[in-house]
Order: C-alpha cells, then structure tokens, then sequence
C-alpha cells in the first residue's frame, strides 16, 4: 500500500516549517480580519500549521476557532499550543468542516499548494461550509503561475486574480477587496452571497 501525501508536503518538512516561520507574517492582515468580524463568531482557519501566528491572532480577538490541517506533525504541534482548540487532521479539498456551518474562514498559505482542480473543488467546498454572509481572508498571488516551493520542493500553482475572481462568483462568493501586505502577500477578502 503506497502512502498519499494529503498535506502537500508539509507532514515531510514540519520541523523545518516551525523553524522558519516569522512571528509577524500575515499577523498585520489577519488582526485587521479577525477585528472586523462580530465577536464569538465561529471561524475555521484551514491549513492552520501549528497555530502561530495566526490562530493566536483570531484567538486573541475574541473568535471561536476550529482549525484545520492535513500533516500530522503540525497537528500534533497545534494540540500541544491550543488544546482546547479542535482540529481536524484531514486534506482542505475534501474536509468534512466538523459537519457544520462557519462564520468566517481563515485561508493563508494553503490555496496555492493545491493542484490546479483541487484549488477550484475546495472553493466550492468551502462554499458548503460557510453561512450566508460569511466572510473569508485568502491568500494568493494575483499574477497567474507556477514555481517550486522553497521548502517542500513541490511545485505551487497561482490561477490568477481573474480566474479566482471566476471561480469564487461560480461558488456564491462576492470578491469585496484585494490587497497586499507590505511583504508582498497579496489577499482576497470575500463574502459568500
């Protein structure tokens, strides 16, 4: 029986991960957010890692979190830093989203390492797991492409803001601002209609 990678090859490099990700990246546009949102709001951060920065970021405002995210170790990691935080080690593209119904969802990091389908099956499953109004912060670049992931090796796709733009009105989902981060990370804030 051959072994699927469900996590993109983040289970291989976990340890490498921990150890270079800034306190501060994406910390600026996550706090903005998660601020924006109404308090004790339910949130899901899809493709959480170990939960820093960002899940203390959305903790720290006030939200309810469920996280999720397909590498083991970094679950592992995550339940030792937020125990009384449920997550659920399963693959974005086809999680069951705690069979319920979320406020917001956090989405950082994650999209591009999706093959291209898999990018637009998790827009449309996201789309099932959100309540009318629910807002998302996404990342992904807005130019159309492809490049090797620095740490897992693996290649990373990038459909372009118009194609997202595309793909998130196909799946009730209104685009209600782009920008970027003064490190060069560019999100798109939607809301599902």
């Amino acid at each position: 029986m051959s072994f699927t990678d469900r996590s993109n090859g983040y289970e291989g490099i976990s340890e490498d991960f921990i150890a270079v990700r800034s306190a501060d990246a994406n910390k600026a546009a996550v706090k903005a957010w998660a601020s924006s949102l109404p308090k004790n709001c339910g949130v899901v951060d899809i493709g959480a890692g170990y939960g820093e920065p960002l899940t203390s970021v959305v903790v720290e405002t006030g939200l309810n979190v469920w996280a999720i995210d397909a590498a083991p170790s970094m679950v592992a990691a995550f339940r030792q830093r937020f125990p009384k935080i449920e997550i659920a080690c399963e693959a974005a593209e086809t999680s069951s989203f705690f069979d319920r119904k979320f406020d917001a969802a956090l989405v950082i990091g994650l999209l591009f390492l999706l093959a291209q389908d898999a990018q637009r099956q998790f827009i449309k499953n996201l789309a099932t797991a959100l309540v009318p109004g629910g807002s998302v912060l996404i990342s992904a670049p807005k130019e159309r492409g492809s490049w090797e992931d620095i740490l897992t090796k693996r290649t990373s796709y990038s459909l372009g803001a118009e194609t997202y733009t595309e793909i998130f009105a196909q799946n009730e989902f209104d685009v209600l601002d782009m920008y970027e981060d003064d490190q060069g990370t560019h999100y798109y804030e939607v809301r599902k209609r």
